[in-house]
């Protein structure tokens, strides 16, 4: 299923900062990652959280098969090109009625890269809707940083509870509406959100950050990333490995490492500890 971008659509990601909807997965296929999900959380304990949802397709083989799979990639390689990196993922998950919220914010404050370059691709595995609290964008946003500040708010799903420091219009958000196996693209500077889950189902989505290699961290100790397309001929990144299997023990001990290294940048200048500070246990 060819997902690559027309000119036309990358003229448009490039003016507004998003583009959707770009079917990744067929409705079928959404409902298996959606049972992979919950397979994973139940062996867990019950959810999938903490350390444990950051970076999970370099634990679980069936995650990584999303963040490599070619229709996500021909998208994103429509607007950063053929030689490209997954720097980073995480599910973002409300139950019916759920609090949580993500407060205003540009992705790339606190993520040390050297460009803007950066993509996320969020893929639905259940309806996303207004009622279900889809993410919502300012467009044009993205052309410019912002001054943010922590808030490190308890319901907030981000790491440090971060949100612009500037009034956002709610007339000019735009709500990206997405049905399972649907996903956007989002540029790391545009201004985005959601609110807390006022439906009756939960709302759960992917979300994948890719880089062109040309990225690099300006954050202090080298990062590090998965190759999963193309070449890369600059080596910013240390190579990251895919899981041998489900929570294998080197695949754990990879991404405890791997974690600690990506925080201390995240965190960097933080006024207090953050929310993944916890160290991933072996299983």
């Amino acid at each position: 299923m060819p997902a690559s971008l027309s000119d036309a659509e990358v003229a448009e990601y490039r003016r507004l900062g998003y583009r959707f909807p770009i079917r990744a997965f067929s409705a079928t296929e959404a409902e298996g990652l959606l049972a992979r999900l919950r397979a994973t959380e139940a062996r867990l304990g019950g959810s999938l959280s903490g350390r444990m949802n950051q970076k999970p397709h370099l634990l679980f083989p069936w995650a990584h098969a999303v963040v490599t799979h070619p229709a996500v990639l021909d998208a994103v390689e429509s607007v950063l090109g053929p030689d490209l990196l997954c720097w980073g993922s995480q599910f973002f998950m409300k139950g019916a009625g759920d609090p949580a919220y993500v407060s205003w914010h540009q992705d790339g404050t606190y993520w040390g890269l050297s460009s803007p370059d950066v993509v996320t691709a969020w893929i639905a595995l259940t309806p996303s809707l207004p009622e279900s609290s889809n993410m919502r964008v300012v467009p044009g946003t993205h052309l410019s940083p912002v001054p943010h500040t922590d808030t490190f708010a308890a319901d907030n799903l981000l790491s440090r509870g971060q949100e612009v420091a500037v009034e956002v219009d709610e007339r000019d958000a735009v709500d990206i509406t997405l049905q399972p196996g649907e996903m956007s693209l989002h540029h790391v500077l545009i201004v985005h959100g959601s609110e807390p889950n006022r439906a009756s189902w939960p709302r759960i989505g992917f979300a994948i950050r890719y880089v062109p290699t040309h990225v690099r961290q300006q954050g202090g100790e080298k990062d590090s990333a998965l190759l999963v397309r193309g070449t890369d001929r600059h080596g910013h990144f240390e190579h990251e490995l895919p899981p041998e299997e489900e929570l294998h023990p080197a695949a754990l001990a990879r991404h405890a490492a791997i974690l600690d290294r990506q925080l201390a940048i995240l965190y960097r200048g933080a006024g207090q500890t953050g929310k993944l500070g916890a160290t991933v246990k072996a299983m």
